[in-house]
């Protein structure tokens, strides 16, 4: 049976033209090892305190199946996708705890006694990442935002083993772990701008202040519409690949737009056919630029960068700070807005 699969889905690979072949590659050449930590199977239900050896452990950050529910100081707690057990982690990915919820949470509050930590209030900014990819994708905007003198927090979520609205009740918990914070604000990639829309359409916080948007298919992508029913595509992107799809009456199309200020910043080519032939209009290669843009967005840019690269490009981190600390993208302040009539009329073409 799975034999005949592979050879159905190489048949299927092979009818399609070079691009939309060399996509799927792309797919399978970007997916992390699918590898679970060390930590053994555990009742995640369970609540009495049980001994098990806990040495401090390495661990990858949570690659695709851990995502993160709380976050102190650079502590962070993560649950398992499969398993639903918990474990803490450090600033370094040093594992300290594993077991239920309550457990970790208990040794938490013991390093926070022995080690004396306040809760540390200011401007925080919450990196999402997109789909098949983790927090650390973001570590260049991390860096520039920290030694701006904000509080980053690079949020994990299992992307390919849960859908959009799971990650949206994760990034739920973080939020409200964040004791003692002022203000906070989004810098998200891809998929990860529909997980905080998804998020929107289930919770409020006055807190929250801007969002800046990288390649996010605000209006679907249509390469997920294309290859939805592949085998290939569902295996490696499971059910939140599934919800990527365009639809005019799909998932994306229910979300609500944000109720701040937020900015779009698109890739592109510059030309009218832009880098991939299998969509409409300029594209970064995977969401095409009219499939940005959401109704509403207080500054719209495009810069001439693939959809994988936008996070460490120079100029969109220039411009995701400028947004973030003074309302506009580009240096010379004037803003691009997204009138509501003007977009829905331009992702309806596309």
């Amino acid at each position: 049976m799975f034999q005949r699969d592979i050879r159905r889905t190489v048949a299927s690979i092979s009818s399609m033209n070079s691009s939309c072949a060399t996509l799927l590659a792309l797919i399978c050449l970007a997916t992390p090892l699918f590898a679970a930590a060390a930590e053994p199977r555990t009742n995640p239900a369970a609540t009495e305190q049980t001994w098990r050896p806990n040495l401090k452990l390495k661990t990858l950050g949570g690659i695709q199946f851990w995502s993160d529910v709380h976050f102190f100081h650079g502590w962070h707690v993560q649950q398992h996708s499969t398993t639903g057990h918990f474990r803490l982690l450090d600033a370094d990915d040093v594992r300290h705890a594993w077991g239920t919820r309550d457990e970790c949470f208990a040794a938490l509050e013991v390093i926070k006694k022995e080690q004396e930590i306040p809760p540390k209030p200011g401007r925080t900014v919450i990196l999402v990442h997109g789909i098949v990819r983790s927090a650390r994708s973001m570590n260049a905007i991390r860096k520039r935002l920290g030694a701006e003198g904000f509080r980053v927090i690079g949020f994990n979520y299992a992307s390919t083993r849960i859908d959009i609205s799971s990650a949206a009740d994760y990034l739920q918990q973080v939020i409200e772990s964040l004791d003692g914070v002022e203000e906070i604000n989004f810098v998200v990639h891809s998929m990860g701008g529909l997980v905080v829309r998804s998020y929107l359409s289930k919770h409020q916080d006055k807190r929250i202040k801007r969002l800046v948007m990288l390649g996010v298919p605000n209006q679907g992508a249509k390469l997920a519409k294309d290859l939805k029913h592949n085998w290939l595509y569902k295996t490696v992107w499971g059910p939140a690949g599934q919800q990527l799809a365009k639809d005019p009456n799909g998932f994306i199309a229910g979300l609500p737009t944000p109720d701040f200020e937020f900015a779009v910043i698109a890739g592109s080519r510059g030309t009218l056919d832009g880098y991939n032939p299998l969509l409409a209009g300029d594209d970064d290669g995977t969401v095409a630029v009219e499939n940005t843009r959401l109704p509403g967005a207080a500054d719209f840019i495009t810069v001439h960068r693939l959809h994988s690269f936008l996070m460490y490009d120079p100029e969109v981190i220039d411009c995701s700070l400028r947004f973030l600390t003074e309302g506009r993208l580009r240096a010379e302040g004037e803003r691009h807005p997204i009138p509501q009539k003007q977009a829905a009329a331009d992702a309806a073409k596309s």
